[in-house]
């Protein structure tokens, strides 16, 4: 074969490569948008610095989340996950509810229960506790997972992570 067939092989497969990546990263856009209205006094629990919708405002909805991998990248959150703290409303009973994931950062791995899926398609209301519709790649955790990361408590809010299912 030819240098110049070599060549024109290794383009293709590159420009296949970058056309199935961009595919599989496109493939859970943004749905809608919520508009957020103002919390009645007192009804948007801010534990743990949860956001509370603001008046107006246009939030983020999706139908869809990010494909699940062996590395999945997230964004992990504090939340108390106790009656009346900051989560908003009881479990959604989703897909991998009472089953357990495997969640990486700081160097550390922690399997951890999940307990509930945070709602991308809805928020802003007493249901959701008035805060906004979650991103779709957000791994909630209690105080538990974050110690058992090794995050100093000062550092507790967001983290880049991985899970994946256990």
């Amino acid at each position: 074969m030819t240098n110049f067939s070599k060549g024109a092989i290794l383009l293709l497969l590159l420009i296949l490569s970058a056309w199935s990546l961009e595919a599989r990263l496109q493939s859970c856009k943004p749905s809608g948008t919520i508009r957020g209205k103002k919390p009645p006094p007192g009804q948007c629990n801010q534990e743990n610095d949860s956001d509370c919708c603001k008046d107006g405002k246009l939030y983020t909805t999706y139908k869809c989340s990010p494909s699940v991998t062996g590395t999945t990248k997230a964004v992990l959150t504090l939340n108390s996950f106790e009656k009346g703290g900051d989560g908003g409303g009881p479990s959604d009973g989703g897909s991998r509810c009472l089953n357990n994931i495997t969640v990486s950062a700081n160097g550390r791995s922690v399997t951890a229960m999940v307990v509930d899926e945070c709602d991308s398609t809805m928020g802003c209301d007493e249901d959701h506790d008035y805060q906004p519709p979650c991103p779709n790649n957000i791994v909630d955790a209690s105080k538990a997972v974050w110690k058992a990361l090794g995050v100093p408590e000062d550092d507790w809010g967001e983290l880049d992570i991985t899970w994946s299912d256990a």
